[in-house]
C-alpha cells in the first residue's frame, strides 16, 4: 500500500509541476507576441520559422558542430574501407588511407563538390590539422614503445645489415632522382639539399607497425623470417627517424651556424631524455607496473613527459613527432608497464584521431594534378625507383647474410612496406614547403601501391620458391590421434583440453592435441601478442601436464577466425576439431529482452527468428560455432559447458540411424574402465549393426530405452556425447531436456 501511495504522490507532483510550467510559459509567450509584433510588424509564425531555420543553419556551420560531423564521417568511412581492404587481404591502414583520398578532392570533391565544400571547407582545415597532429603524437609515442632494444641487441646481427642496406640503396636512388626532378618540380625557395634529402628519406622509410601486423596475419612471428623482418624494420624505423630529424634540422636551419646550434641543443635534449628521464622512469616502473598499482599520477607523468619531449623537439627544430617517438623509446622496458600505457593511448589514437590524419592527407592529395602524360611517366619512375631501391637492397643484403632465396625475397617484399610512416614523412615535407603538391601526390600513391603489393608479393614468392617441409608421420585415420582445439577465453581452452583428453587415442605414440588460440583483429599491438600468447597458453599447458597429454600450441592474430581455423584444420590434418558453443552477448540481459521484443520490427532479428524456427538445432549454439560446425573440412565437436571437470558418468543418446558414424567416439570413451556410461538406443542400432554389439556387451555400459529415461536423470551425468542429428531431435522432441542438460559435446562426424 505504501508503494502505491508514494507512486500516487510522485505522479501528482509531476502533474502540478507540468501544469504550472505550461501556464507560466504560455503567459510569457503572450508577452513575447505583443513585443515582437509591435517591433517588427510580422507574424509570429513566420518569425518563428525564419528564426528556427536561421538558427539551424548557424548551428550546422558552427565550428564544433562541423568538427563533430567531420569526425563522424571520417570514422565511418575509414572503418568501411578498412573492412573492405581486410576482406581482400590488405592491411587496414591501406583502407584508411584510401578512405582519406575518397573523402578528398580527388573523388568526393570531383563527384560531389557541394557536399565536399560543406563537409570540408578550407577554414576547417586548421582544426583537423591540430587534432590529427595530436593523433600522430600519440601514435609515434606508441611506435617508440614498440621498439624493444633488448630484442634488437640479441637479434640484430643479420638484421642490422639488411636494415641499413634497405635504407642506403633507396636513399641514394632518391637523391639521384631529385637531381632530375629539382629543376622542374621543386619550389623556388627550397634548396637542392633539402629537396634531395627529403626524396631520399621518402624512398627509404619502412612502416614498422604495418609490417609487424602483416607478419602477425601471415603467422610468421615465430619464424626466422618473421623475427629478422621485425628486427630489421625496427632498426630501420629508429635509423630513419634519426636521419629524418637531421634532415629537418638541415632544412630548417638555413645556414651552417644555425644547424650547429640546433644539433648542439638536440644533443643536450637527447642526453637529458636518455640519461636523466629514462633512469627515473625505470625506477618507478618497478613499483608501478600493473593496472592495480598504476595510479593516475603515473599516467599523468607519462603524458607530461610525452608532451614536454614533443614540445622541446619542436622548438629546437627537430620536429614534434621525433620528440614523441623518443618519449616512447625511453619508456621502461617492463612489459606490463608498457602494455598498460599502450592500452590507454592506442585505441583513442588509432580509432579516433589517426583517421583524421589520413583524411587530411587525402584532402592534400589531388590526383587531378597528375594531368599530363609526363606527370604519369614521372610517377612511374618514382614508383620503379622506390621498389628497386627498397626491394633490391633488402633482398641482396639478406642473401649476402646467408638467407635462402625464399626468405631473401620475402624480406625484400616486407621491407618494401611503407604505409603510414611514409605519409608522416611526406606530410612533414609538405607542411615545410619542401615537397610541392604534385610530388606529394605521386609519393602518396607510391606509398599506397608499395604497401598494397606486399601481400601479393609474398604469395607469389611462396609459390615460386616453396619452403622445404619436413615429412610428417602418417597415423591411422580411423582413430582419434590428432585433435585440434580452438578456444577464445582461457577457461574454455582448459575445458576443451579435458574433453579432448577423454577422446584422444593415448595408446598411439604419435597422438597429439593442438591448442589453437586466435586473436581477432590485426590491429593488435605487436608488443601485446607475446603477452596474449603467454596468458592464453600457460594455464592450458599446466592443465595438459596434469592430465599427461602431449600438447602443441599455435597462436595467431587474424581478421577471419573461421577461415584461419579451417586453414589450421587442413595443415594439421586433424581427426577432430573441438570448439566452444560460444555465448550471445544479449541472452539473459535487459538489452536481449528488448531486442527480442522488437524482433518482428527488425529485419535482422526477424531473419534470426525465422532461422531458429526452421532450424531448431541451433539452440544454445552461437552463430560462429554453427558456421564452423556446418563448414569445417573434418569432424567437429561443439562443447556446451556446464561447469565440466571430469567425465565419470556419461550419457550417449543414439536417436538417429546416422549415429553409426559416432562409433569411433563411443569406443574411445568406453575404453576407460572407470567410467559409467548409459546408452539410449532409440533406433535399435545395437540390434541392426553387429559393430554395436561390443558396446552392448561392455560391463561399463548400461542400455536404456528412451521411454524409460526421465529428464530429471540428466543431473546424474557430467557429460552427454551425441551426434548433431541426435541434437536436432532432442531440440525438436525433447525440449524439456534443454534447461537440465549437463556439459554436452555435439559431434558432427566427417
Amino acid at each position: 500500500m505504501k508503494e502505491y501511495k508514494n507512486l500516487f504522490f510522485y505522479l501528482i507532483t509531476l502533474l502540478v509541476f507540468a501544469v504550472a510550467m505550461y501556464f507560466i510559459i504560455h503567459m510569457g509567450e503572450m508577452l513575447q507576441t505583443a513585443n515582437t509584433a509591435s517591433a517588427t510588424g510580422i507574424t509570429v509564425s513566420g518569425s518563428n520559422i525564419y528564426g528556427f531555420l536561421k538558427s539551424l543553419n548557424e548551428n550546422l556551420h558552427h565550428p564544433i558542430a562541423l568538427l563533430l560531423l567531420q569526425i563522424i564521417a571520417i570514422i565511418i568511412v575509414a572503418r568501411i574501407f578498412s573492412i573492405i581492404f581486410k576482406k581482400i587481404g590488405q592491411p587496414s591502414v591501406i583502407g584508411e588511407i584510401v578512405a582519406g583520398i575518397v573523402l578528398g578532392p580527388s573523388v568526393m570533391g570531383y563527384l560531389f563538390p557541394g557536399i565536399s565544400a560543406f563537409l570540408f571547407p578550407e577554414e576547417s582545415f586548421n582544426n583537423l590539422q591540430l587534432l590529427s597532429q595530436v593523433g600522430l603524437i600519440l601514435f609515434m609515442f606508441v611506435v617508440g614503445m614498440e621498439v624493444d632494444f633488448t630484442v634488437l641487441k640479441t637479434k640484430a646481427k643479420d638484421a642490422l645489415l639488411i636494415s641499413h642496406a634497405s635504407i642506403i640503396f633507396p636513399f641514394l636512388l632518391g637523391v639521384g632522382l631529385a637531381y632530375f626532378l629539382y629543376g622542374t618540380y621543386a619550389p623556388g625557395q627550397v634548396s637542392f639539399l633539402s629537396f634531395a634529402l627529403f626524396l631520399g628519406i621518402a624512398m627509404s622509410i619502412t612502416a614498422f607497425p604495418v609490417l609487424a601486423r602483416v607478419i602477425q596475419e601471415k603467422g610468421l612471428q615465430h619464424t626466422r623470417l618473421g623475427t629478422i623482418a621485425i628486427t630489421a624494420a625496427a632498426i630501420d624505423d629508429v635509423t630513419a627517424w634519426c636521419i629524418l630529424a637531421a634532415v629537418v634540422v638541415i632544412a630548417k636551419a638555413g645556414s651552417f651556424h644555425s644547424a650547429l646550434v640546433t644539433i648542439s641543443l638536440a644533443l643536450v635534449y637527447l642526453f637529458l631524455m636518455i640519461k636523466v628521464i629514462k633512469p627515473y622512469l625505470k625506477k618507478i616502473s618497478g613499483i608501478f607496473s600493473t593496472r592495480e598499482t598504476m595510479h593516475k599520477w603515473i599516467v599523468a607523468l607519462v603524458f607530461i613527459i610525452l608532451l614536454v619531449s614533443a614540445y622541446f623537439a619542436e622548438i629546437i627544430g627537430i620536429h614534434t613527432l621525433f620528440g614523441a617517438f623518443l618519449a616512447g623509446v625511453i619508456m621502461p622496458a617492463e612489459i606490463n608497464f608498457r602494455k598498460t600505457i599502450i592500452e590507454k593511448v592506442e585505441d583513442v589514437s588509432l580509432v579516433l584521431l589517426l583517421p583524421l590524419f589520413f583524411v587530411l592527407t587525402g584532402l592534400q592529395t589531388q590526383i587531378g594534378l597528375l594531368s599530363s602524360t609526363t606527370h604519369w611517366l614521372v610517377f612511374g619512375l618514382v614508383f620503379l625507383i622506390a621498389i628497386t631501391g627498397k626491394f633490391a637492397g633488402s633482398t641482396l643484403a639478406a642473401r649476402f647474410t646467408g638467407q635462402n632465396w625464399h626468405d631473401s625475397l620475402s624480406l625484400g617484399a616486407l621491407m618494401n612496406t611503407r604505409g603510414l610512416m611514409e605519409l608522416v614523412v611526406l606530410t612533414i615535407g609538405y607542411n615545410m614547403g619542401i615537397l610541392p603538391p604534385v610530388i606529394f601526390t605521386m609519393l602518396v600513391l607510391m606509398a599506397i601501391l608499395t604497401t598494397f603489393m606486399t601481400a601479393p608479393s609474398l604469395y607469389i614468392i611462396h609459390r615460386l620458391f616453396p619452403e622445404h617441409k619436413t615429412e610428417t608421420v602418417e597415423v591411422d585415420s580411423n582413430r582419434l590421434s590428432r585433435i585440434l582445439i580452438s578456444f577464445g577465453p582461457v577457461r574454455s581452452g582448459i575445458k576443451l583440453l579435458r574433453i579432448a583428453g577423454e577422446l584422444i587415442d593415448k595408446t598411439n605414440e604419435y597422438a597429439v592435441i593442438t591448442a589453437l588460440h586466435l586473436t581477432s583483429g590485426t590491429d593488435v599491438n605487436p608488443l601485446k601478442t607475446v603477452e596474449f600468447e603467454d596468458e592464453s597458453f600457460n594455464p592450458v599447458r599446466e592443465e595438459a601436464g596434469k592430465l599427461g597429454i602431449k600438447l602443441k600450441t599455435k597462436y595467431q592474430v587474424t581478421d577471419n577466425v573461421s577461415k584461419e581455423v579451417f586453414r589450421k584444420v587442413i595443415s594439421s590434418k586433424c581427426d577432430l576439431l573441438l570448439i566452444g558453443a560460444g555465448k550471445s552477448p544479449y541472452r539473459g540481459t535487459l538489452i536481449g529482452s528488448l531486442l527480442k521484443s522488437i524482433k518482428t520490427f527488425n529485419p535482422v532479428f526477424l531473419f534470426e527468428w525465422l532461422v531458429k524456427k526452421s532450424h531448431p538445432e541451433q539452440y544454445l549454439i552461437h552463430e560462429k560455432a554453427r558456421y564452423i560446425l556446418d563448414n569445417a573440412p573434418c569432424s567437429v565437436g561443439v562443447f556446451i559447458d556446464a561447469n565440466f571437470i571430469q567425465a565419470k558418468r556419461i550419457l550417449l543418446p543414439v536417436l538417429h540411424t546416422s549415429d553409426i558414424a559416432m562409433l569411433p567416439f563411443y569406443n574411445h570413451l568406453i575404453s576407460h574402465d572407470k567410467q559409467e556410461i548409459v546408452l539410449i538406443d532409440a533406433v535399435n542400432l545395437s540390434g541392426d549393426y553387429s559393430v554395436f554389439a561390443t558396446i552392448k556387451e561392455n560391463n561399463n555400459v548400461k542400455m536404456l530405452d528412451i521411454e524409460d529415461f526421465k529428464p530429471e536423470l540428466l543431473s546424474h551425468f557430467q557429460l552427454i556425447l551425441l551426434s548433431y542429428e541426435s541434437w536436432k531431435l532432442i531440440v525438436k522432441y525433447h525440449k524439456n531436456w534443454l534447461d537440465l542438460l549437463p556439459s554436452t559435446l555435439i559431434i558432427k562426424p566427417k
